[in-house]
């Protein structure tokens, strides 16, 4: 008797595959539309046109516009958070160097991006729609953004209050996100600045102390 292997998913029934092929279809289209020209000028007709289905499938998938929108903030956010927390982890036993990589990951990717900067080029100049889904609660991004963070100070700093490291993964992404949208000159001493502020919130060392303590407050003994 053959058995099912467990590990292997059975196909999607044939409108359920349809369904998602067709989401991902759009949300591709919306993405490279609103990389080249930015979100106030997607229009529906032409995601429908390009992704080559109807007005109508696109308005039951999403609802309208904006939810087209929302859901591409929040795949985009996915696969920003995912590539952000394997920084994060790459280096697991320097908390203060993890964190400097992982704002560096962070600004590199909003200039790299065409989406991103396209979003945020536009949100200088004050015209762009999707704004409120990256920087305003309860908005995917600052929100994802932040519980990634707790939850990634809770296992690198452990013997820190919880407030403290709640204030931290606040500030931190606060400060990443207000160099993203507002440049300076010098970006490349972000990491090192917001490390700093960071790491005072926390009364932990923001340089390698001896023995290689991950996180240990500066006045505790292994």
């Amino acid at each position: 008797m053959v058995t099912a292997d467990p590990a292997v998913k059975p196909p999607h029934p044939p409108r359920l595959a349809w369904r998602i092929q067709m989401r991902e279809r759009v949300l591709e289209e919306a993405w490279t539309l609103a990389a080249q020209n930015g979100w106030d000028r997607v229009r529906v007709a032409d995601l429908a046109e390009r992704a080559e289905v109807s007005r109508p499938s696109i308005y039951k998938e999403f609802g309208d516009r904006a939810g087209v929108g929302r859901a591409l903030v929040e795949r985009e956010t996915e696969r920003f958070l995912t590539r952000l927390a394997a920084v994060l982890d790459a280096d697991r036993d320097g908390f203060a160097d993890a964190l400097r990589k992982g704002v560096a990951h962070t600004l590199d990717e909003g200039s790299r991006n065409p989406f991103i900067r396209a979003v945020l080029t536009a949100a200088r100049g004050g015209t762009d729609a999707l704004l409120p889904f990256l920087t305003s609660r309860p908005d995917p991004v600052f929100s994802s953004a932040r519980d990634l963070l707790s939850a990634w100070l809770t296992d690198a700093v452990p013997d820190v209050d919880r407030r403290q490291r709640e204030e931290a993964a606040d500030l931190a992404v606060r400060l990443t996100l207000s160099h993203m949208l507002l440049p300076v000159p010098g970006q490349g001493d972000v990491p090192e600045r917001v490390t700093r502020a960071v790491c005072a919130v926390l009364a932990v060392p923001s340089v390698p102390t001896d023995g290689g303590l991950r996180g240990r407050p500066p006045h505790e003994s292994p």
